[in-house]
């Protein structure tokens, strides 16, 4: 079962988050998110659990503890959609483009004629 915590404190690493869900039982990876650019934590992970009940005996322990200041979030993590920027419909945005828009028929305000 894949575990998302968050609240956790920017500090912390995969090690040191692993040696605290091993304490519920066999943890298979542990990963904290790490800002690409900057090299520092997000204050989020995922952790993965083989076995159910353990990760949801985890899930129910940890929940609302704090590790630092704030209590962290743990629940089982969602599945990501498919799909370019995991977006429902492909991640494309779309719409029309903006830009200068000419005024239609009818308009007589001689200082914007053509």
């Amino acid at each position: 079962m894949k575990i998302f915590v968050a609240g956790l404190p920017y500090d912390l690493d995969d090690a040191e988050l692993e040696e605290i869900f091993e304490k519920f039982g066999t943890v298979t990876s542990a990963k904290v998110a790490m800002d690409k650019e900057t090299g520092k934590s997000k204050g989020f992970a995922f952790i993965e659990m083989p076995n159910s009940t353990e990760a949801k005996d985890a899930i129910e322990s940890m929940n609302d503890i704090s590790l630092g200041k704030k209590p962290l979030v743990v629940k089982e993590a969602e599945e990501r959609s498919a799909g370019p920027g995991n977006r429902p419909g492909g991640g494309n945005r779309g719409g029309s483009g903006g830009g200068y828009n000419r005024p239609g028929p009818g308009f007589n305000n001689d200082r914007n004629r053509y």
